[in-house]
């Protein structure tokens, strides 16, 4: 039986986690570029957005198949 509130619950932890690798992202963008006055090639921030995808992508599939995802967090043994 598919619960729709799981499933957009489940979509809103996946936007949040991607928001939040986002700005990840730019923060250290900012701390290399800016900061430490670096450069870094435009490939650096493709791969990252790549791996972005990628993360987000699993936790889609993860989800439409019910599979367990990766958790940081843990309840118990």
């Amino acid at each position: 039986m598919v619960n729709i509130g799981g499933i957009l619950l489940g979509l809103i932890d996946i936007a949040i986690v991607v928001v939040l690798l986002l700005l990840v992202g730019v923060f250290g963008w900012w701390i290399i570029v800016d900061l430490l006055k670096l450069t870094l090639p435009g490939e650096v921030r493709q791969l990252y957005l790549a791996l972005v995808a990628l993360i987000a992508l699993y936790m889609i599939v993860a989800l439409i198949f019910g599979l367990p995802s990766v958790a940081i967090i843990r309840r118990g043994p």
